[in-house]
């Protein structure tokens, strides 16, 4: 075989020029070249239509005009000979190769990513965006703890930080909407990555007027979910709590209904004699002197949620997770430091 243009030979990692019969390895390897042409803009195009099934919506996120974006996926298509987008459904759908195209991608993409860590890494660099997602129950408690030591010491860090639930978390570090978050674990999720920050008891928040309030230590078995008040549906902590009471029937109906995302309306609906309510354990810290009188600690192995720093597998970031982890230990070390403890699922059960 005659070939008349340069070819890379990866037997011997050297450029050559062929105007003589090569063999099929090398003819192989032309092959990889000639099909394989597509940049990782491209693929990122690809991945913003496959996310939001919208040419316009996708070009606006990837900062390029529409026109642009639809002939680089054209190029992509016809440089593989395939369909990626049925543009006939509305919204765009993935073919069934598209798929599996989009699925590589994501795989590329990361991988590609890996390589300015890696630099920066060896370099020592610790900078750039971060995105940062925090559940509601913990966000105002544990935020205020690290972020001033952070961003102090890790100045060339750009932390962007989104309070969200769990299923939006989870969402959106599939997705490469954040780099990492810190909630309730664990999650059971194949491909989300925990390291575990610290364990948080759930404190009872008992008001005067309840029978427990005399009693020193509670025990698991005499919540009544009928008088407990609860968080709105949604939140891990208010799923936690009905997996700690699971041998309980679920709340029957009241003549009122709570959807409250604040544990300071919990607390006052509390005190006005309308049930009991538990609390994550940094809540409690900063409570009136008054309100802590009402608490009340359960029997060990006291009831806990475990508070995890998880991102996904590809560990785009690493360094910056690393910051991130090594700073939270070093605040919440001294605030927490229960030992005996039995960890509650955040993860509602069917």
């Amino acid at each position: 075989m005659t070939i008349n243009f340069i070819i890379v030979n990866f037997s011997q990692t050297q450029k050559i020029r062929s105007t003589s019969t090569i063999n099929l390895i090398d003819c192989f390897y032309i092959c990889i070249i000639k099909y394989y042409t597509m940049t990782i803009t491209q693929l990122q195009y690809v991945l913003a239509v496959a996310e939001h099934r919208n040419f316009t919506l996708a070009a606006e996120k990837c900062f390029v005009t529409q026109p642009t974006l639809s002939m680089q996926i054209q190029k992509i298509e016809e440089e593989l000979n395939v369909l990626i987008f049925d543009r006939s459904k509305k919204p765009i759908q993935l073919t069934t190769i598209g798929e599996k195209i989009v699925n590589q991608a994501k795989n590329i993409v990361n991988e590609a990513g890996k390589i300015k860590d890696i630099v920066e890494y060896q370099k020592g660099f610790i900078g750039g965006e971060f995105r940062l997602g925090i559940i509601p129950t913990i966000m105002p408690t544990l935020l205020p703890m690290f972020l001033n030591n952070f961003i102090k010491k890790y100045p060339k860090v750009n932390l962007i930080i989104e309070e969200l639930n769990t299923d939006d978390i989870i969402i959106r570090l599939k997705n490469g909407h954040l780099d990492a978050a810190i909630a309730a674990t664990p999650l059971e999720d194949e491909k989300i990555k925990e390291i575990v920050l610290y364990f948080e008891p759930f404190v009872a928040y008992i008001p005067d007027n309840n029978e427990m309030s005399q009693k020193n230590e509670i025990e698991i078995s005499e919540l009544n979910l009928n008088t407990l008040l609860l968080l709105q549906d949604g939140h891990c902590f208010r799923d936690g709590i009905l997996n700690l009471c699971k041998n309980q029937n679920l709340p029957a109906s009241s003549n009122f209904q709570l959807a409250s995302g604040s544990f300071e309306t919990l607390i006052k609906l509390a005190d006005e004699g309308l049930g009991t309510t538990l609390l994550p354990y940094l809540h409690t810290l900063d409570l009136k002197e008054k309100d802590k009188l009402k608490l009340k600690q359960f029997k060990e192995p006291k009831p806990a949620r475990e508070v995890s720093l998880i991102y996904p597998k590809s560990e785009l970031k690493i360094h910056i997770i690393d910051a991130l982890r090594t700073t939270i230990s070093g605040v919440v070390k001294g605030a927490i430091t229960f030992q005996n403890v039995q960890i509650i699922s955040p993860i509602k059960k069917k």
